[in-house]
């Protein structure tokens, strides 16, 4: 038996546990190198795919898809106005995406917090999510007039409803072990609720933050289709409408690369907030 014990320890002390973000370091696709390197080499299998597709099969006509070397040059040649709309369109996204968050947050917060207000409004927002945003455009317009008031409405429409779904499952999933160590402390309602039960749902909450950045991207485009007079979706209206078809995909690319910045920031807030999270979840 001490035999056995022994070796027990000796192999312990020679394999000692990976820790997840040992293993996270040590996994194939780790580091920053490799981190950088993977959507370089994606982008540059796209843009390849996107050449070969429109430039020499020509499987595509240039008025639905303008070769990649077309779409350069139509961003040179307009790339203030672009960026203009770009800026625009970056505006009404982090602003409807910021209104949509926090009112998500609040309605999820009041529909964890009682049965009975789930109960009564839980269909009416799915109604509300059913619904095609797109067919509120010409009421937006109507009700709201022209301009950021329709597509920030557009914008939040699109993008609330995961959000208040993220915060109600994580609001009312709190661990049990958790839980029963709150009651065990004796402690009140609003301290088990800041202490235990909203970090808890944190990560859970993010999750809906993510799905809700790429929608508010949408909308905001949407908006701007029906009611804008600027930004990228009414550059891509009226460029789309002389068959200005390379400008009008340099737009869309801008609305691509706006969506990817402002998800990896979200990424960025949430790990600088949540660093436990990395260090208590195991890696792919």
């Amino acid at each position: 038996m001490r035999r056995e014990n022994r070796d027990m320890v000796e192999v312990s002390e020679v394999r000692p546990p990976v820790r997840a973000k040992e293993s996270r370091e040590r996994g194939p696709g780790g580091g920053a190198a490799a981190t950088a390197l993977w959507p370089i080499l994606g982008l540059v299998v796209a843009i390849t795919g996107w050449w070969l597709v429109t430039s020499v099969f020509n499987l595509v006509h240039p008025a639905v898809l303008p070769p990649p070397q077309e779409v350069l040059t139509a961003f040179d040649a307009r790339s203030a106005e672009l960026l203009e709309g770009l800026g625009a369109t970056t505006l009404e996204t982090v602003v409807g995406f910021l209104l949509s968050a926090v009112a998500g947050v609040l309605i999820g917060l009041a529909l964890a917090a009682s049965r009975a207000i789930e109960r009564m409004f839980s269909p009416l927002l799915v109604a509300i999510n059913a619904v095609p945003k797109i067919a509120f455009g010409p009421l937006l317009v109507v009700s709201l007039g022209w301009g950021q008031r329709p597509i920030l409405t557009m914008v939040f429409l699109l993008s609330f409803f995961p959000i208040v779904l993220s915060t109600v499952t994580g609001l009312t999933t709190t661990p049990a072990d958790l839980a029963e160590l709150a009651r065990s402390l004796d402690a009140s309602r609003w301290q088990a609720f800041r202490k235990v039960r909203l970090p808890a749902a944190l990560p859970q909450i993010f999750v809906g933050l993510k799905i809700a950045m790429p929608l508010a991207a949408i909308g905001a485009v949407i908006g701007e289709f029906q009611a804008g007079e600027g930004g990228l979706g009414y550059q891509i209206v009226q460029y789309s409408g002389v068959a200005d078809s390379a400008t009008a995909w340099a737009a869309i690319i801008l609305v691509g690369v706006m969506s990817i910045v402002l998800y990896f920031a979200l990424v960025l807030v949430e790990r600088l907030a949540l660093p436990w999270v990395r260090a208590t979840t195991s890696a792919r």
